[in-house]
């Protein structure tokens, strides 16, 4: 099976034997915190597994913040699960974003380098995001933005750094400091493309705009 299998709960955007693919609503954890949340997504498409009759579990190969919505990849079982991350790990996953950022940015396109600091491993590591103005807007730019490395929180710590934070922003900077409000950070993992470890074919998926930034958008022009 490899189409878009329609859930109740979930928009699944590609399944076949050894991948799923869910488009992750903001809002919602990818897994438990310490706190031990129950409603994660991978409880929910696990549950979804379990009434389908599927024996595998499904296992995140990566993670979005809660606040962050869009493309996920999870694999089913943990021998797929592996191959998958490997491939981020070595850096052959390609994944876009879509993120409102405040004020107008200097320049229409730009790659920005630094670190960032990895409180797990006591390190600095480095961080490298490439960008492109897709919009000017009153007080805001749309941006489609692409990062070459994987560090948590990487774009929105990158944009704050710029003296652009994204909208919505209230970890990396003051909300008060951002004049045009927006209910969460605005930030949607848009498409993800990447070998698929099995079929060796090269595998797109798109999600769609939310409907919040879609509605803030139609808006604000």
């Amino acid at each position: 099976m490899d189409t878009p299998v329609p859930s109740r709960s979930l928009q699944i955007l590609y399944e076949d034997d050894y991948l799923i693919v869910v488009n992750k609503p903001s809002g919602m954890l990818v897994i438990p915190t310490p706190r031990n949340e129950k409603n994660t997504l991978t409880s929910r498409l696990n549950a979804e597994l379990d009434r389908r009759g599927t024996q595998v579990n499904a296992y995140p190969c990566h993670r979005l913040d809660r606040e962050t919505s869009g493309v996920i990849v999870y694999a089913k079982g943990k021998a797929m699960q592996r191959k998958v991350m490997l491939e981020f790990q070595h850096r052959k996953v390609r994944k876009e974003y879509l993120a409102l950022a405040s004020g107008s940015l200097p320049k229409s396109s730009d790659t920005l380098r630094g670190t960032i600091y990895n409180r797990n491993k006591q390190r600095n590591e480095i961080a490298v995001t490439s960008y492109k103005v897709r919009d000017r807007r009153n007080g805001f730019s749309v941006v489609e933005v692409m990062p070459l490395t994987g560090r948590r929180n990487q774009i929105r710590i990158q944009f704050q750094r710029l003296g652009h934070p994204l909208l919505g922003e209230q970890v990396y900077a003051f909300r008060r400091d951002i004049p045009i409000r927006f209910k969460r950070v605005a930030l949607h993992a848009r498409k993800i493309e990447f070998v698929h470890p099995a079929t060796k074919k090269q595998l797109c998926v798109t999600a769609p705009l939310p409907q919040d930034m879609q509605c803030f958008l139609d808006t604000h022009r």
